[in-house]
């Protein structure tokens, strides 16, 4: 490889702030009082935060230099599988600053949220057209959040209709949460095997499926990167049993504009806004997972929802059956409107994305097949999944390669996951890489896997040139640091 990404340039280290401190240092000077000096109590003298005494200068290099410390999508090329760190235009950061919007409160009254309403209301319409499904709720505050949601409704649905439904079932090839959303609203998760093309087969949902079986909770496209091609087939099956179909929207950016759950037999969906709709990865949040849902199914959405009475929108909770609150406020609103942003800035070009993110995986995976073992050598969607199949005649692990990718430039994509794949590498380049950083990504692949067969001590000791180096897993994962 004739050049990388990766440099070692200039690393600082960055003691604590309380460690800078020096007593009498003072980044800003206080305005002249002009009301009169009032001593403090005596409990109270000597009390207060342990606040460090710092120039300005110090503030300043300090966080600067902290922040040469990050990577993000800012930074350069993010490939995490089924993470889809997909680039979020500046624009949306524009909108969402808006003072109307980012210093709205709560607490204000219908007639001062006008504005803030008719978003959320036009918003919940245009991902209930993406999704081809009829009602959506914008509430939940993050992707779990939903998928804890669609559990909480499929219950209600089974429990207003008098039947007593105990089991969801679950693909080996859906998100890690969903068996723990299943669990948490009552249900047994119940694992269902997908085939040797890395789909489920209508076969063994069939042989799963009985009366006891609330629903199931299908990844689509799923954890491999391929799309669940017998999904009508498979949601006859469930409905004919009294079942519902809940699918995990984590990945719909491989079928935005393309493919319409609706006409797929989906009853209720989630969506990771940040996955799909450019807002920011929530990182522990504020997140957004808005949960959208077939007609019968509406009366159960969450309360208060947005409806429009003449010509105002209110918030509602004259919704007899709903599942209640999800929490206290729409306090997540500053993604939602970066959601809102991102669809009506792309409009029709929606779809246009979907099928260059498609495109760009499949642009990696036919560039690496053969460099790294592919287990399903097939087009795949958004994301493709390798493994380590051919790098360990050489004792050269997952780990390692990934690793060693830091030095090259790149963050590493997603590994060991999804769990049906051995030594996973799930690479996701999205819409946004270009086909020249996509080959630069290919390259450096290339490179490690030739460092696999000539030195392999090369990834035994990566990452070199980044700040961090490698940590003992075994230690970390046995004796965490949790000090911060």
């Amino acid at each position: 490889m004739e050049e990388s990404l990766g440099a070692t340039g200039l690393v600082l280290n960055e003691p604590l702030l309380w460690e800078q401190g020096r007593k009498g240092r003072s980044g800003f000077s206080l305005p002249v009082p002009d009301v009169d000096s009032s001593p403090l109590d005596e409990k109270l003298a000597g009390e207060g935060p342990d606040f460090p005494d710092l120039s300005e200068v110090d503030v300043v290099r300090h966080f600067t230099r902290l922040s040469q410390w990050n990577f993000g999508v800012d930074s350069g090329m993010y490939p995490l599988g089924s993470c889809t760190m997909k680039y979020n235009p500046k624009t949306n950061e524009r909108q969402a600053s808006l003072r109307g919007l980012s210093a709205a409160h709560p607490l204000l009254p219908v007639d001062l949220s006008q504005g803030v309403l008719r978003m959320m209301f036009d918003l919940e319409r245009y991902l209930a057209e993406i999704t081809g499904l009829s009602a959506v709720t914008l509430q939940p505050a993050a992707g779990a959040h939903g998928e804890l949601t669609g559990m909480m409704i499929v219950r209600a649905f089974h429990k207003n209709a008098g039947s007593a439904r105990s089991k969801i079932l679950i693909p080996d090839t859906a998100h890690g949460t969903n068996p723990a959303s299943a669990a948490l609203c009552g249900f047994t998760p119940v694992p269902v095997k997908s085939d040797e093309q890395g789909v489920l087969s209508p076969e063994n949902v069939a042989a799963v499926m009985d009366e006891a079986t609330a629903g199931i909770m299908v990844t689509n496209p799923n954890t491999l990167g391929l799309f669940e091609e017998h999904i009508r087939e498979i949601a006859h099956i469930v409905h004919a049993g009294g079942g519902l179909v809940y699918v995990d929207g984590a990945n719909m950016n491989a079928v935005m504009g393309v493919a319409s759950m609706g006409d797929m037999g989906v009853d209720v969906m989630h969506l990771n806004l940040h996955k799909t709709f450019s807002t920011p990865h929530g990182g522990g949040g504020p997140g957004a997972g808005p949960v959208c849902v077939r007609q019968d199914l509406e009366p159960f959405l969450p309360v208060p929802r947005v409806v429009k009475e003449g010509k105002k929108f209110i918030l509602s909770q004259d919704f007899p059956k709903s599942i209640g609150k999800l929490h206290a406020f729409y306090g997540n609103i500053g993604v939602i409107v970066r959601a809102y942003s991102y669809i009506l800035s792309m409009g029709n070009e929606l779809k246009k994305a979907s099928q260059l993110a498609v495109l760009n995986a499949n642009y990696v995976r036919k560039r690496l097949a053969g460099v790294f073992h592919l287990p399903y050598d097939r087009p795949c969607m958004h994301e493709c999944v390798f493994s380590d199949k051919i790098q360990e005649q050489y004792k050269v692990t997952t780990l390692d390669m990934a690793k060693r990718l830091m030095d090259y430039g790149f963050h590493p994509p997603t590994i060991y996951f999804p769990l049906v794949v051995h030594g996973a590498i799930m690479i996701e380049p999205t819409e946004s890489e270009s086909k020249e950083t996509l080959d630069l990504f290919v390259e450096a692949c290339k490179a490690i896997a030739e460092e696999a067969k000539g030195d392999p001590s090369l990834l035994f000791e990566a990452p070199t040139r980044p700040k961090a180096r490698r940590m003992n897993e075994t230690e970390a994962a046995r004796r965490p640091c949790l000090a911060g």
